[in-house]
């Protein structure tokens, strides 16, 4: 599929912000973040911006999109349609959080089932987001169940590395609780995304177009000449080609910047002085949200549609 870089920004910055919202609304909660205007102001206000800026760009990627507020009424079976319900209703219990933790400073009673319900659409919106793909069976490299898995640990992960940054700046320390979860989430998020590739791997040249037309029992299914003289939208949008080389290259990068060196920033915060402790709280998310970007665009090069069978690819 050819990477849209609206798609990419949307996928790894509202990941990240819903995956904040849910660290911020759970551990405010049972009471394991400051209840400080400053907090809460700096969290919410990083989490509720990657967000909204993400939601809009992915209007960038419509033909027309003055018409993206259509997509909420197929909810009952468009999985798009349920991610912009879920994406929306979120603000809801946002908003009351915010109340209370910015003009009262109070993160319990309502405030804390308003942050445990804002966690819930949270997930629920990143859920929807990896259905999207894993519900196309056209496509062999997102149906795949781990993939909204992957959607899902991959925001809380950012999630946590950002809210290790935000409490370094705004409230001078991270508890190590906190500086376990991200660890953690980043662990699993690598042995996720390691997972994944080696499934779409030894799954690359499953289906031919005997398969796919039924006429494999037969004999050889080929074309006698190509259906267009030059390249078309479907080609240039569902065709796109990485080679084998460059896709294990920028893989290796990708797990290097995402996952093992904000891994070594913050397990080295746990025996440094605050000074260097902020430093490396700051410099993780940033490098992480490089490596999300690579693997988000992986994610979307390597996956070939099943109508290429129809313009002369061998098997997808």
């Amino acid at each position: 599929m050819h990477p849209a870089y609206s798609v990419i920004f949307f996928t790894t910055a509202s990941g990240a912000g819903y995956g904040l919202l849910f660290w911020l609304g759970v551990l405010a909660a049972v009471g394991m973040l400051p209840a400080t205007r400053g907090l809460g102001i700096a969290g919410l206000g990083v989490a509720l911006a990657l967000v909204t800026t993400g939601l809009l760009s992915s209007t960038f990627h419509l033909g027309r999109p003055e018409r993206a507020w259509r997509a909420f009424s197929q909810w009952r079976t468009s999985w798009l349609s349920r991610e912009g319900v879920a994406a929306v209703a979120t603000y809801a219990p946002a908003a009351l959080l915010a109340y209370g933790w910015i003009v009262q400073e109070r993160t319990d009673g309502v405030y804390a089932l308003a942050g445990l319900v804002m966690a819930a659409l949270a997930l629920a919106t990143v859920y929807c987001t990896g259905m999207i793909y894993q519900s196309l069976p056209t496509i062999r490299a997102w149906s795949l169940p781990i993939v909204t898995r992957i959607y899902l640990v991959l925001a809380l992960a950012s999630g946590a590395v950002l809210l290790v940054a935000l409490l370094a700046l705004v409230a001078g320390s991270v508890g190590k609780p906190v500086l376990w979860i991200a660890v953690l989430g980043l662990m699993a998020a690598w042995v996720m995304k390691t997972t994944y590739w080696l499934e779409i791997d030894q799954e690359r040249a499953g289906l031919t177009a005997g398969e796919a037309t039924g006429l494999g029992r037969l004999g050889t299914v080929r074309q006698l000449e190509q259906p267009h003289t030059q390249a078309n939208f479907v080609m240039r949008e569902m065709g796109y080609r990485v080679a084998r080389k460059h896709a294990q290259k920028l893989r290796s990068i990708s797990v290097l910047l995402a996952f093992f060196l904000p891994s070594v920033a913050i397990v080295l915060m746990l025996a440094s002085g605050p000074l260097v402790a902020l430093v490396l709280a700051c410099i993780a998310p940033l490098v992480m949200g490089a490596g999300l970007i690579l693997e988000r665009w992986l994610f979307f090069a390597e996956a070939v549609h099943v109508s290429m069978l129809f313009y002369g690819r061998a098997a997808v």
